[in-house]
């Protein structure tokens, strides 16, 4: 085949030029590349291997002649205008949360549950980008010594609230050090009552409060784990706190295994081999995965591993990973990829 045609939905965003990035990387066979945004958005220029293309508004009729769409434009977009891709023979992945919980649609992070997208029927769900990165990091331990619980504390960057909240941390960051006042306008919660100071100030909140006082970004990687795990008795819970850093997610992760012989290097030789994991472990020389050095890389990052001193068979880690790329664009991609080599990236019939 001379490759695909392939649109990418929320070509300007944060994470929409990133799917750019990493098509031009990808080992994917691609003849064409539509951009797709919003009607304010069409017009403005981007390249892709170097070759200037034109941003399109967003219609339905956008997906003729489409192989292949990536989605990251904001859950409503994806619900009006995925089904009208895979009406058209599109094979749908979508970033954000529209279908990540519907029965039908696979939950997928390709290290951890790569045979679930034999189960597509056209879309396939790519999941929160905190949620990714723990499992790439627990999976192999679960596969060796199975899990039983897991706590996690997530801090968690900016651009997971998009472009506006980058600049948002800039802008107040500087304005804060003038000594200047400054009106928050985007975080926690965009569409919130109260904005709150980002910069010097980690805030307990991501995405909505729901009614049992877990938010829903909480409420995300608890429920997204059991599903790509495919084990509905791990149990899963989660504080999420945004902190004023531009890339990169960082997790603190307390997890009981469920078998007994479990030790911190029997845990370090088995994240040494495993897919997506780059092992950053050594105290003594004071390596420790860093934000810093995470982003604008694909790999998941892992150190920190020790013993609980309180419990037996618990553990403790540290993961960080580009919450753009790992958490969103290139696992994306990462799926075409795979549906491409398990010749699945049709429709089926």
């Amino acid at each position: 085949m001379n490759g695909y045609h392939v649109a990418v939905v929320g070509a300007t965003g944060a994470v929409g030029t990133r799917m750019i990035q990493m098509l031009e990387q990808s080992t994917l066979p691609i003849a064409s590349v539509k951009l797709l945004a919003s009607k304010r958005s069409a017009g403005k220029v981007l390249q892709f291997k170097g070759q200037d293309t034109v941003v399109e508004e967003l219609v339905p009729d956008s997906f003729k002649g489409i192989e292949l769409a990536l989605f990251s434009a904001g859950g409503g977009v994806s619900k009006k205008f995925a089904p009208e891709a895979v009406k058209r023979r599109a094979v749908v992945v979508d970033n954000t949360s529209a279908f990540r919980m519907d029965p039908a649609v696979p939950l997928v992070v390709p290290e951890v549950n790569e045979a679930a997208l034999a189960q597509h029927h056209g879309l396939i769900a790519n999941p929160n980008c905190s949620t990714i990165q723990m499992v790439v990091a627990l999976e192999p331990i679960r596969k060796a010594f199975g899990l039983k619980k897991i706590v996690v504390t997530t801090m968690q960057a900016v651009s997971g609230a998009g472009n506006r909240a980058i600049q948002e941390l800039r802008d107040e960051t500087q304005a804060v050090l003038d000594g200047q006042d400054y009106e928050p306008q985007v975080l926690p919660v965009a569409g919130a009552q109260k904005h709150y100071q980002i910069a010097f100030n980690p805030l307990a909140q991501i995405d909505v409060f729901e009614e049992d006082g877990y938010t829903h970004e909480e409420w995300k990687m608890i429920h997204e784990t059991k599903k790509i795990m495919a084990d509905q008795n791990i149990q899963v819970t989660a504080t999420c706190v945004r902190v004023p850093v531009a890339v990169a997610h960082s997790e603190s992760v307390w997890f009981e295994v469920s078998q007994k012989g479990a030790t911190a290097a029997k845990l370090r030789a088995i994240l040494q081999k495993a897919p997506g994991v780059v092992l950053e472990d050594d105290p003594e020389n004071q390596i420790f995965p860093q934000a810093v050095q995470a982003a604008g890389k694909k790999a998941t990052f892992v150190g920190r591993i020790r013993p609980d001193q309180e419990q037996a068979d618990a553990f403790h880690l540290y993961c960080v990973a580009d919450n753009l790329l790992k958490g969103a664009a290139w696992n994306s991609v990462q799926i075409a990829e795979r549906l491409h080599a398990l010749n699945l990236l049709r429709v089926p019939k």
